[in-house]
């Protein structure tokens, strides 16, 4: 998938002391992922139902330790 003309998003609450973060590209049929130090790196892409549901997941709490 050719990812160049993606605008990619981060959070604006983002202060990482090493810069680094997740950016989010919302796709036509997809949301791409990728780090946002290095993102020459690629990108993991996924269909948008599995990333609502990972958000859904997360959300719920169904991750804290």
């Amino acid at each position: 998938m050719d990812l160049s003309q993606a605008r990619w998003f981060k959070a604006t609450a983002s202060a990482s002391s090493n810069g680094g973060c997740v950016e989010v590209a919302d796709l036509a049929t997809a949301t791409g992922l990728r780090d946002s130090r290095t993102p020459e790196a690629g990108a993991h892409v996924v269909a948008r139902p599995v990333f609502a549901a990972f958000l859904d997941d997360v959300r719920a709490g169904r991750y804290d330790r």
